[in-house]
């Protein structure tokens, strides 16, 4: 071939195929699947499958869900309000040994150590409480509007069933403790008679295993620790519900049960909540164990649990 010539090209053979059409990366094939996917979760399912930009509604929800988590982790809770809330139960303030939010969120293991000064108060407070009375100790120990617990406040009947302890923690979400803690240890008290007049102990800084430190500190024979979970993408207000018996400091967490996802946009309901929580209040008493020794078999069902048989068959399904 010359320099000054041009090789052709081969021309197309008559019956090759077009070039398909580039595709809409954000035309969804089939809407409805998911469409009827995402009635079953708030949370995120997907987004766009292509290398399309995402859509403006989409990134706006993702960074406010985001920003809500982040306020959730470093908002603190009202601890005066939520004392309120729950009156006319007697409440304890304690703290653990992390000084402030910032050394919480470093430091976990602080979180999960009481103050020894506030194990000498519970100390003291169980005491009171095993005489029938509860003197309240200054700014420390109130009954919700700031008074000294009365001694007739404080309920002892050596006949009623093993004590249980509750302890509300801030964990990793103020929004869950004051949406959650109050509503659910109202449902605990209409199906638990012996928690009438029995002190709450409200702890920030509060990791789940200072429930032990505390519960121990009070000769609690059962703790129930409710506390804020970890903040997501779709729920930032979630409570936790761990059940220990016999605490003690250095219990691991297969010692106790969880009952988790506690809210109200699509998560256990606090009714459903207080129902599974009894269950496994009086399974624990009977079996003389939680944790991996006591298997949930309550049955009790949230308000977004998904029934495995509800849904129809969605398309692509196979028989």
């Amino acid at each position: 071939m010359s320099g000054s010539s041009i090789e052709s090209l081969p021309p197309t053979p008559p019956d090759a195929k077009a070039p398909a059409p580039p595709r809409d990366d954000h035309t969804d094939p089939r809407p409805d699947l998911y469409r009827r996917l995402s009635a079953l979760t708030p949370a995120r399912l997907r987004l766009e499958a292509g290398a399309g930009p995402t859509r403006l509604s989409d990134l706006l929800a993702f960074q406010q869900d985001h920003a809500a988590a982040r306020d959730a982790i470093h908002a603190e809770v009202d601890w005066g309000r939520l004392a309120r809330d729950l009156a006319p139960l007697p409440v304890l303030r304690v703290a653990s040994r992390a000084p402030d939010r910032a050394t919480y969120l470093r430091r976990p293991d602080l979180g999960r150590q009481l103050m020894d000064s506030d194990a000498a108060l519970l100390r003291q407070a169980a005491m009171a409480v095993g005489d029938g009375a509860m003197t309240a100790a200054p700014d420390r120990a109130t009954d919700g509007t700031g008074a000294a617990t009365p001694k007739a406040a404080i309920a002892d009947d050596p006949a009623s069933p093993p004590p249980l302890l509750i302890v509300i923690g801030d964990g990793l979400s103020a929004p869950a403790v004051m949406a959650q803690a109050a509503p659910l240890v109202t449902a605990l008290l209409a199906r638990l008679p012996e928690l009438q007049g029995r002190p709450v102990v409200l702890a920030s800084g509060a990791r789940v295993a200072i429930g032990d430190a505390i519960g121990a500190a009070m000769g609690a024979q059962m703790v129930l620790m409710l506390i804020g979970e970890r903040p997501g993408l779709s729920v930032a207000d979630s409570l936790g519900a761990y059940l220990t018996l016999a605490p003690r400091e250095g219990l691991r967490d297969n010692a106790r049960n969880c009952v988790s996802n506690i809210h109200t946009r699509g998560g256990l309901s606090h009714a459903a909540a207080a129902d599974r929580l009894c269950w496994l209040i009086h399974e624990a008493r009977r079996l003389g164990a939680t944790g991996v020794a006591l298997k949930d078999d309550s049955g009790a069902e949230g308000a977004g649990r998904i029934e495995t048989g509800a849904p129809a068959s969605l398309p692509g399904d196979r028989a």
